[in-house]
C-alpha cells in the first residue's frame, strides 16, 4: 500500500483569544501527568489554532501566577494548592452539587450557597471546610477553572423589554438576563439558545443565539436536544463543499490495489430503516471443506484525509447520533449514505477481515487488508429472521451455515468470560407530526446476534494481531477496553439478589463472569429480569477508548478495539489508518495525540447516549400526556430518597412515584438494600417489586413523568 501523506490544517484568519483558559482546562483534565508544549498544542481544543509561541507564552504566564508547575525535562502539569482540590461539579435537583475530583473514591458535597458563579459540568477548584460535630465535610467553589460549555439551550420569557431565559436542564436552576440580539426575534415562552457573556451582578448575562421555534413542538425539542449535548445537523459550508467534491468514481489502478470480492457472494443485514451500511458478509465455500467468511468495512479512510476540514468535522463530532426519529451521521450524506455506504448491485471500497473456518467452527487463518465489494443483497434484520425461522428462503442454506458458526463463537465467548446482558430497547411509532402513537420493543433475535458475533470477531483479530507486531513494546493502538468491575458494587448487587433468592459469587472478578451469566440466565422471563440486569450493569466499569489496554471484561477479550463502524464512530477511522499503516510496516505512531482523541471520542460517546436517551424520555412524557389518570402496571426500576422509579410494562415508559405520595406512613430511603421502609407500618417498597401505579401529570419542559398510587375511583 502507498504511504498516504498527511496534509496540515488550514488556520483561520481571524486571531484567536487568549489560550490561557483552554491550556488550563486541558492540564487539569489530567491532573498530575506532565505535557510538553508540543502535546499541549494537540489538545482538541487547541489544535490547528494556536502557533507554538502563544502556547509556550501561556505556559510562562500560568507558571507565573502558580496556577501550573514544571519539571527539568520542561513539561508541565496542573498544580492544585495545598488545601484545595479540582474536579467536576454536579448539581442535584435540589440545588447542591457535589464535585467528582480524580483519586477520590467519594464526591465533595457543596451546598448550594457555596456553589458561587459555577455551573453544572464545569472544572472547578474548590475549598474543602473542616467537618462540624456530627456533621459532614462540605466544599465552597473558590474558582471555575474552565466551563463545560457557554451555550444552553433554555426557554424565554419575555417581559416588556426585558428579556430572561430559563435553562431547560434538571438541576439547573440558574436564571440568566438576556441581551436581544439583532435580526433575532423571540417572543415569549420560545425554546431558544443562549451564550453565557459574564456574571452581572447576581444573573449571569447571556446573548440569544437563535430561536429554536414553540416549546412543545417535535421539530424544535429535537433540535433543542441535540443542540444541549454539543451536537448540529447541519455541516458547515466548508466541509460540505469539501464532501461534495471527492471523486465518485473508482479508478481502474484503485481496484489493481485492493483484493476483488466480487465475484464473492456478499450481502448485509441491518435495520430495515436503515440508510448506511458499515458492513458486509461474504460467503465462500473453499476446495479443501473449509468456509472464506469475510467481514467487510466500509472503507471511509479513503475519502476521509487527515488534516481535511471534513476530517476535522469528523473528529469534532466523533460518533453519529440516534434520536427516536432521526440519525444525525458523523460525515455528510454524500459519504455516509452513498460513497461510504455498502449499498447493493454497487461497487465499494472496504477494508476487509476475511477468516477461514473449519466444519467445526475454528479459525484457522485470517487476512487483513484493502479490498472492494460488490453487495448481491441487503437484507433487513427481519428477512433474515424469517429465513432462518423456515429454513427456507433466498441463501437460505449459507445464512443457516453462517447462523451455525455465529452459535459456535457465542459459545465460545461465553465459555471464555464474556456476560449475557441483554436489556430490552424500544422504538416509538410515530405520526407525520413526530406525536407518538406506540411504543414498541425492538426484539434481538438470531439474525441481530449473527452480525455482532462476526464483527465481535473481527474487532477482536484486529486488535490481537496489532497488539502482537512487536513483542517487547507493542506499537500505538487505539483500544476499547472494559475495565474490572469495582468490588463494592459487586458486592451491593450480591446483597440486592438475595432479596430474589439468587446467590451471586463476587469473591473474584474473574470468578464473578460464570455467577453473572448463571444470574443473567436464571432471571430470565421472570419479572425481576429487567431490573437485575440494570442493577448488575451498574455495577460495571464503563466502557471507553484508550491507547492503554487492559481488555475488556465485559467480553472476556484480552484485546479488543471498534474496527467496523468506521460511518459512524471516529475512534473506528483512527483503527483503520493504524492498521493501513502497520500493514506496510511503518510501525511508527505517536500515542499522546492519540490518548487525546481517544478521551474526546470516549466523552462524545457519552453525549451522544445522554441525547438519544433525552429524546425517549421527551417521547415517553408525550405519549403519556393524553393518558393522565389511567393505570398502569409497572416495576420498580428505582430507588431514590425521594421517590420511586417505576417503569410501566405496557410500554416501557418511566416516572417517579414521590415518596410524598406514600401518604400511610413517614418512608426512609435504605441505600444499602434498595428500598424505602415505613418508619410505623415496616412496609417495604425494594427494587424490583411489581406496582400499580396511575400517570399523575407529565412536564415536556423537564421531560418527566409524575406517578401516583392507585385510589379506590381508579380500579
Amino acid at each position: 500500500m502507498k504511504e498516504k501523506k498527511i496534509g496540515k490544517g488550514k488556520r483561520s484568519g481571524s486571531t484567536p483569544p487568549n489560550p490561557d483558559s483552554l491550556v488550563l482546562a486541558y492540564l487539569s483534565s489530567w491532573s498530575g501527568k506532565y505535557f510538553n508544549d508540543k502535546q499541549i498544542m494537540a489538545a482538541p481544543a487547541l489544535r490547528g489554532v494556536y502557533e507554538r509561541k502563544a502556547i509556550q507564552d501561556s505556559l510562562e504566564r500560568l507558571l507565573h501566577q502558580q496556577k501550573i508547575e514544571q519539571d527539568d525535562r520542561m513539561k508541565y502539569r496542573f498544580k492544585p494548592s495545598s488545601d484545595r482540590l479540582m474536579g467536576i461539579l454536579r448539581i442535584a435537583k435540589e440545588g447542591y452539587g457535589f464535585v467528582q475530583v480524580e483519586g477520590y473514591a467519594e464526591d465533595f458535597f457543596v451546598p448550594e450557597r457555596a456553589i458561587a458563579d459555577a455551573f453544572p459540568g464545569d472544572t472547578v477548584e474548590i475549598r474543602i471546610k473542616p467537618a462540624g460535630r456530627g456533621r459532614r465535610s462540605e466544599a465552597e467553589v473558590m474558582e471555575v477553572i474552565s466551563r463545560a460549555r457557554t451555550e444552553f439551550i433554555a426557554t424565554l420569557r419575555v417581559f416588556g423589554h426585558q428579556l430572561k431565559a430559563w435553562v431547560d436542564e434538571t438541576g439547573f436552576r440558574q436564571e440568566f438576563e438576556v441581551m436581544p440580539k439583532p435580526g433575532v426575534k423571540g417572543q415569549d415562552k420560545d425554546k431558544v439558545q443562549i451564550r453565557f457573556i459574564h456574571w452581572n451582578h447576581e444573573l449571569p448575562l447571556a446573548e440569544l443565539v437563535q430561536v429554536l421555534g414553540k416549546a412543545g413542538e417535535h421539530n424544535t425539542e429535537m433540535h433543542a436536544i441535540l443542540l444541549q449535548y454539543g451536537f448540529e445537523e447541519k455541516f458547515p459550508e466548508e466541509v460540505q463543499q469539501e464532501a461534495d467534491a471527492i471523486p465518485k468514481k473508482i479508478t481502474a489502478s484503485e481496484i489493481k490495489q485492493r483484493r476483488d470480492f466480487r465475484n464473492i457472494l456478499t450481502f448485509t443485514i441491518d435495520p430495515v430503516d436503515a440508510k448506511d451500511f458499515d458492513d458486509a458478509i461474504s460467503y465462500e465455500p473453499l476446495e479443501n471443506g473449509n468456509l472464506s467468511v469475510g467481514v467487510h468495512i466500509a472503507d471511509v479512510t479513503h475519502y476521509l484525509k487527515p488534516g481535511t476540514a471534513l476530517d476535522k468535522e469528523a473528529k469534532s463530532r466523533a460518533t453519529s447520533v440516534y434520536l427516536v426519529d432521526r440519525t444525525v451521521p458523523m460525515l455528510p450524506e454524500i459519504l455516509s449514505n452513498d460513497l461510504c455506504s455498502l449499498r447493493p448491485k454497487e461497487d465499494r471500497l472496504t477494508f476487509s477481515a476475511v477468516f477461514e473456518f473449519t466444519p467445526q467452527g475454528k479459525v484457522v487463518d485470517q487476512w487483513f487488508g484493502k479490498g472492494i465489494i460488490h453487495s448481491d443483497r441487503r437484507f433487513a434484520y427481519e428477512e433474515v429472521q424469517f429465513i432462518l425461522d423456515a429454513e427456507s428462503g433466498e441463501y437460505a442454506e449459507e445464512l443457516m451455515h453462517l447462523n451455525k458458526i455465529a452459535h459456535i463463537l457465542r459459545k465460545q465467548r461465553f465459555a471464555g468470560g464474556s456476560i449475557s446482558f441483554e436489556t430490552d430497547e424500544v422504538r416509538f411509532k410515530l405520526d407525520p407530526n413526530g406525536k407518538p402513537l406506540s411504543v414498541e420493543l425492538k426484539i434481538r433475535k438470531d439474525a441481530h446476534k449473527l452480525i455482532e458475533d462476526f464483527m465481535l470477531l473481527a474487532n477482536k483479530s484486529v486488535a490481537t494481531w496489532a497488539h502482537g507486531l512487536r513483542k517487547k513494546t507493542p506499537p500505538a493502538f487505539v483500544y476499547r477496553i472494559h475495565d474490572l468491575p469495582n468490588s463494592e458494587k459487586l458486592e451491593n448487587l450480591q446483597t440486592f439478589v438475595k432479596q430474589f433468592g439468587y446467590d451471586l459469587d463476587v469473591d473474584d472478578p474473574q470468578k464473578a463472569v460464570k455467577s453473572l451469566n448463571d444470574l443473567m440466565h436464571a432471571v430470565e422471563g421472570k419479572p425481576e429480569q429487567n431490573v437485575v440486569q440494570s442493577i448488575a450493569i451498574r455495577s460495571m466499569a464503563k466502557a471507553i477508548y484508550t491507547t492503554k489496554n487492559v481488555g475488556h471484561y465485559g467480553l472476556g477479550f484480552k484485546f479488543y478495539t471498534h474496527f467496523t463502524s468506521p460511518i459512524r464512530r471516529y475512534p473506528d477511522v483512527m483503527v483503520h489508518r493504524l492498521l493501513e499503516q502497520y500493514l506496510d510496516n511503518r510501525l511508527d505512531a505517536s500515542v499522546d495525540s492519540m490518548e487525546t482523541d481517544c478521551k474526546h471520542c470516549s466523552d462524545m460517546e457519552k453525549k451522544a447516549t445522554e441525547a438519544e436517551r433525552a429524546s425517549i424520555k421527551y417521547k415517553q412524557a408525550e405519549y403519556l400526556e393524553d393518558q393522565i389518570g389511567k393505570a398502569f402496571d409497572g416495576i420498580i426500576t428505582g430507588v431514590t430518597n425521594w421517590g420511586l422509579f417505576v417503569e410501566l410494562n405496557e410500554n416501557k415508559c418511566e416516572g417517579l412515584l414521590r415518596l410524598s405520595e406514600l401518604k400511610d406512613d413517614h418512608y426512609e430511603f435504605d441505600e444499602k438494600n434498595y428500598r424505602v421502609v415505613g418508619s410505623r407500618n415496616r412496609k417495604i417498597y425494594r427494587l424490583g417489586d411489581p406496582l400499580r401505579v396511575v400517570v399523575k401529570q407529565t412536564d415536556l419542559f423537564k421531560r418527566t413523568i409524575d406517578f401516583r398510587l392507585p385510589t379506590l375511583n381508579d380500579e
